[in-house]
């Protein structure tokens, strides 16, 4: 199944970011896709840089709180892994409707270098005062991410 698909990402409420991307495959609880680097810039996170010319192969789940993005060079070279953790996707008329929930983890190529990110935004959004519930998944699916990350089979295990 491949076709065009708009990803629209959004946080408290508002569109952080939206941008086309190629639908690879819809299996039902698991939305993959492939999109080009969405900013016309680079952007530097210190640990990583994303700029223009990068690959993302991006994985929703529409009963998983997170989405995990493998990041490539335009060459092909494997950068590691974005995981943002999210509300599960909702899909509708050829549209990925995605919360942030500002918790992030990174995962480098060699999958030696595990990062979360992000915990104090979290902390200040009031997730956890305005929706507990929420708040709580956020937090455990985070958790999973950085210990699925950090066996032997890494996240390739989750996607495969």
């Amino acid at each position: 199944m491949n076709g065009r698909i708009d990803v629209t990402l959004t946080k408290a409420g508002r569109t952080k970011i939206r941008y086309p991307a190629e639908l690879l495959a819809d299996t039902g609880d698991r939305i993959s896709l492939r999109a080009p680097w969405a900013a016309p810039t680079v952007r530097d996170f210190g640990f990583v840089r994303f700029e223009p010319g990068d690959v993302f192969t991006e994985h929703f789940w529409r009963d998983r709180w997170y989405a995990v993005k493998e990041v490539r060079t335009g060459g092909g070279v494997l950068k590691g892994w974005y995981c943002d953790i999210t509300r599960p996707a909702v899909v509708r008329d050829g549209e990925i409707l995605v919360e942030d929930l500002d918790l992030d983890l990174w995962v480098s190529a060699d999958g030696a270098r595990v990062l979360r990110l992000d915990e104090d935004e979290f902390e200040a959004s009031g997730l956890a005062a305005r929706d507990p519930r929420a708040a709580g998944e956020a937090v455990r699916a985070l958790d999973a991410l950085e210990l699925q990350s950090r066996t032997p089979a890494g996240l390739a295990a989750l996607l495969g």
